[in-house]
């Protein structure tokens, strides 16, 4: 492939989120490299053949690590493919997309691993990588091959939308990630305990004659994978923490020295169980909405750096499955092509800065991942990203690029369209 063009930004604001930072400058990057950025960068030291883009004072920032999201292939292209994936993903500013192991066939083989990393290098604007599945089958009772997965470029393993119920099946499997250093990303849920559920047990539930889900649904999983980490030195991350009880779990090992992170969806960032209104399916997700206390919790440990990750949990359905009663739609909501903008909600509102929502969608993400991605230091991959974070607008889920609509932000007035999304130096999004 022939190398990409020199590219410079000029007169934007620089988010560094490495450092948390934000400076005014520019940003040269050639041959998919930044090869200059900051102050010093200015008319009088550019490339003779470069193109260059004024920024007029938009944001410019690493492009965003998005660890969780459903990709339907293989066995479910209807729901999305990796081309309608990546699509989305370069319009929302994420250029790295770590997939779900839950595809049919699952993840669970290398030859699987390959057949995702050749479609990606064929039809993806962005860079992918697919997480492995931790038992085969995603049955939970015997483990997968966690080596020959991570060989094969397995980046993290977990299975899918459900957890490990079997203890001694997830000892076995953090034992055997252990000896790989293989990150270990899953999901918390007690089955048994939230099996009737379909919304955040409590007041709400009850005034909409549903069946609830407790926090300790969540909490009590989470626990029990914390006390084997202890056992076993897996590195380990709660892909999605919803609640204050799991937030105080995951403070509590974290003085320990446990090497534990975790990640939360922008969906309980920015949306509470009041939001479902009406039955609106297209809100009924897992773990469920909570109520606005726990939102607000969340806000906060996000601002206090005990939460790691923001997630968009992309889960893609369509319309057959969503076009139910309540209680019998599938959960689930797109959110890869509104991360960013339902984020800048937070930063709006005071909640949190800047280059620290930033810093959980980009450096973060890469450290615990281990990918070279996520900073605009020298030398590192030009995956960058241009945006007005002021830039109002209404969602219309007809110009999103997903292949379905079931987005929670359907009508809503957000902020922060981007503008531009390179990948390695190349235009993925105009």
């Amino acid at each position: 492939m022939p190398s990409a063009p020199p590219i410079v930004f000029l007169n934007a604001r620089l988010i560094d989120p490495v450092q948390e930072t934000e400076t005014r400058g520019g940003l040269i990057a050639i041959d998919g490299v930044i090869v200059g950025v900051g102050a010093a960068v200015t008319r009088d030291q550019l490339p003779a053949e470069a193109t260059i883009v004024d920024c007029g004072g938009d944001v410019v920032s690493p492009g965003l690590v998005d660890m969780r999201a459903f990709v339907g292939e293989p066995g479910a292209e209807h729901r999305e493919t990796i081309a309608s994936a990546s699509a989305a993903a370069a319009a929302g500013g994420v250029t790295t997309l770590i997939t779900r192991p839950d595809t049919n066939p699952p993840v669970d083989d290398p030859a699987v691993v390959d057949f995702i990393l050749r479609r990606a290098r064929d039809d993806a604007k962005v860079r992918v990588h697919p997480a492995a599945a931790l038992t085969k089958g995603l049955k939970g009772e015997e483990i997968a091959e966690i080596g020959l997965l991570a060989e094969a470029g397995a980046i993290a393993f977990c299975d899918g939308a459900h957890s490990v119920a079997d203890a001694l099946t997830m000892r076995r499997a953090m034992t055997y990630a252990h000896d790989f250093d293989a990150l270990i990303a899953p999901i918390c849920e007690d089955r048994s305990l939230s099996r009737e559920g379909v919304m955040a047990e409590g007041l709400r539930a009850t005034w909409l004659g549903l069946p609830g889900v407790p926090r300790e649904a969540e909490t009590i999983v989470l626990e029990r994978d914390l006390r084997l980490v202890a056992l076993t030195g897996a590195r380990y991350h709660a892909a999605l923490i919803s609640n204050r009880l799991s937030l105080e779990a995951i403070a509590r090992v974290r003085q320990a020295g446990l090497p534990v992170t975790c990640g939360v969806s922008i969906n309980h960032l920015t949306l509470n169980e009041l939001d479902v209104g009406d039955y609106r399916t297209f809100l009924k997700l897992k773990p469920p909405l909570r109520p606005e206390d726990e939102r607000l919790a969340l806000v906060e440990a996000l601002a206090a750096g005990l939460i790691d990750a923001i997630c968009s949990d992309h889960d893609p359905q369509d319309v057959d499955t969503k076009r139910l009663p309540f209680a019998e739609a599938a959960a689930g909501a797109i959110g890869v092509e509104t991360m960013l903008s339902a984020s800048l909600r937070l930063v709006a509102g005071g909640h949190v800065g800047l280059p620290r929502i930033i810093r959980t969608m980009t450096s973060r993400p890469a450290e615990i991942l281990r990918l070279p991605v996520g900073s605009l230091s020298v030398g590192a991959p030009a995956d960058v990203i241009r945006f007005d974070p002021d830039e109002p607008y209404v969602l219309d889920p007809a110009s999103l690029h997903s292949r379905c609509r079931n987005t929670p932000f359907d009508a809503a007035r957000l902020e922060g369209r981007i503008k531009m999304t390179l990948v390695a130096g190349r235009v993925a999004h105009e």
